[in-house]
């Protein structure tokens, strides 16, 4: 089972960049490969269960459903419904942790999935890269890292 995890400090209170991404409806507000989102049979964005339906900038859709959100611990797990990658079983977590030392954000982002030994590799580098660092690296710009 493929895994990914990419790591990045962002230069500005946890607190602040949570009240970025926690919304899970927001992702293009903050992530540039997104054109659109909206959360499925008008649920809350931050009700565990609701499903967001998305379309990245290239026209591809993928329906995500939330399955943790905790703003104690700055925390969101989510799995993929559909999508147009060879892949299955796919789970993420995106978390949040304060770093003391000058009031910044360390931020991880994993994901494990299924798919075939042949396109792991492919899969891994493109939602390690397109993905989780395009993300951390608009989060940094905007915030003002």
């Amino acid at each position: 089972m493929p895994r990914v995890y990419v790591s990045s400090v962002i230069d500005a209170p946890a607190d602040k960049v949570w009240g970025r991404i926690r919304d899970f409806n927001a992702l293009p507000r903050w992530h540039p490969r997104i054109r659109d989102s909206r959360i499925e049979n008008g649920e809350p964005s931050d009700r565990v269960g609701c499903v967001r339906d998305f379309y990245l900038q290239n026209g591809d859709r993928i329906r995500e459903k939330l399955l943790g959100l905790s703003d104690y611990d700055f925390f969101c797990t989510y799995a993929i419904l559909e999508s147009p990658m060879p892949l299955t079983e796919y789970v993420a977590t995106l978390r949040l942790t304060p770093i003391t030392d000058g009031d910044r954000t360390f931020a991880e982002w994993t994901a494990e999935f299924d798919c075939s030994d042949a396109d792991a590799e492919v899969l891994m580098n493109g939602i390690g890269e397109d993905v989780f660092q395009a993300g951390f690296a608009a989060l940094q710009r905007s915030m003002g890292s």
